[in-house]
C-alpha cells in the first residue's frame, strides 16, 4: 500500500511550474530516420542553454550510431517541447490541495507494469523519482530502466495538469473582463477526476487506500518471455543520458 503524503497549505494560484520539487520538463523523442528509429523519454532542465540541447543530440546520435539526419529532427523535437513549456512561465496557474488519480501502464524490456495511485498535486516538495525507486522496491523489480520510465510517466501526466489549469486561469481572466471566454473543456481525467480532500484529511494528513478497495489499486506486475521480445519496442538501453541533478524526498 502506498501513500501520498499532503503537503502544507499552498495559495490558490501561483505561477506555472511543474508540481514537483524541481521543475523539469518531461520530453519524449520518437524518430524515424533511413529505417531507424530511435526512442527517449527523459527530464530536461528549461534553464539548460540551446548548446546543451545540441551537444546532446549530437552525442546521442555518435554513441548510438545513428545517421547523422537523425541531428537535425532530434533538435527539433526537443526544443519544441522545451519551447512549449517555456510559452506557460509567467501565466498564472490554479493550485489547490488537490488530490488526482494517476495511472501507469507500460513495458520496458520484459517488465509490464500496470498500476494506479492519487498524486497531491498543491504539494510541490513530490518527487517522482524517489516514489519510482520505491515502487520499484515494494515490488522488487530488478531492472534498472524501469524506474526512470515510471516517474516520466508521472511527469508527463502532472504537466498536463499544469498546462490544463493555466487554460482555466485564461478563462477565469477573459471573463473577468467581462469578455466571452471559449469554451474550457479537459480530455484529462486526471483533471476531471480531481477530488479535493483537503477538507477531510487536513494539511498533515495522507491519502491512504481503503482496505476494501486494494483490490482496485494493487500494482500487476508482468515479466514478458523472451520470445515475446519484439512484439512492443522499448526504450533504447545503450542512450546516453542526460539527467538533472535529483534530491531524494521522503514517502510515507
Amino acid at each position: 500500500m502506498k501513500t501520498v503524503s499532503l503537503g502544507a497549505s499552498r495559495p490558490s494560484t501561483v505561477s506555472f511550474r511543474m508540481p514537483t520539487r524541481d521543475n523539469l520538463v518531461p520530453i519524449r523523442v520518437d524518430l524515424e530516420v533511413d529505417g531507424q528509429r530511435y526512442r527517449d523519454a527523459f527530464t530536461w532542465n528549461p534553464r539548460d542553454p540551446d548548446s546543451e540541447i545540441i551537444s546532446f543530440a549530437k552525442r546521442t546520435a555518435k554513441d548510438l550510431k545513428l545517421p547523422a539526419n537523425f541531428v537535425p529532427q532530434m533538435l527539433q523535437s526537443i526544443q519544441g517541447q522545451i519551447a512549449e513549456f517555456r510559452s506557460y512561465e509567467g501565466q498564472e496557474m490554479q493550485i489547490k490541495e488537490k488530490i488526482v488519480p494517476l495511472k501507469i501502464d507500460l513495458r520496458v524490456n520484459n517488465t509490464v507494469i500496470r498500476d494506479q495511485f492519487l498524486w497531491d498535486i498543491g504539494n510541490l516538495d513530490s518527487d517522482p523519482e524517489e516514489f519510482a525507486r520505491t515502487l520499484c522496491d515494494d515490488l522488487n523489480i530488478t531492472d534498472p530502466e524501469v524506474g526512470p520510465a515510471i516517474a516520466v510517466s508521472i511527469r508527463e501526466q502532472l504537466y498536463e495538469i499544469a498546462s490544463q489549469s493555466v487554460s482555466v486561469m485564461r478563462e477565469k481572466q477573459l471573463s473577468k473582463k467581462g469578455r466571452r471566454a471559449p469554451e474550457f473543456s479537459s480530455n484529462s481525467k486526471a483533471v476531471n477526476n480531481a477530488v479535493d480532500l483537503f477538507k477531510y484529511f487536513g494539511s498533515k494528513g495522507s491519502v491512504i487506500r481503503k482496505r476494501k478497495e486494494w483490490y482496485l489499486y494493487e500494482p500487476v506486475v508482468d515479466v514478458v518471455a523472451n520470445e515475446e521480445d519484439g512484439k512492443e519496442e522499448t526504450n533504447n538501453s545503450s542512450r546516453p543520458k542526460k539527467r538533472a541533478e535529483e534530491k531524494v524526498a521522503s514517502l510515507q
